[in-house]
């Protein structure tokens, strides 16, 4: 099972570490203000470069695995439509859940 992480550092595989020239390099650059910074390689986006954009789009949630007992006639509805019943339980549960967070 894969746990949600915040903020957590990111360890270097090579095991080489880096030199006092290339740590006063990121230092300097670290603290250059944002206005400093040379943007002119990077080219400019369309006005209409975002209007397509969907929020979320590659969102998974963390799956969390649970025992639940519930009555045999509605998991006999779940299932009548097919594979996929967990998934169905599923969807339920977070439009239920969204609809009652936009209610309070």
């Amino acid at each position: 099972m894969r746990k949600a992480t915040k903020n957590r550092k990111v360890k270097r595989v090579s095991g080489l570490s880096l030199t006092s020239k290339q740590k006063s390099e990121l230092a300097a650059l670290a603290a250059l203000p944002d206005d400093r910074i040379d943007t002119s390689d990077i080219p400019e986006l369309p006005p209409g470069a975002w209007k397509d954009a969907v929020r979320g789009r590659f969102y998974r949630p963390v799956k969390q695995a649970v025992s639940m007992r519930l009555d045999a006639d509605v998991v006999a509805w779940l299932k009548k439509r097919g594979k996929g019943y967990q998934t169905r339980v599923n969807s339920i549960l977070r439009q239920t859940m969204l609809a009652n967070s936009k209610r309070t």
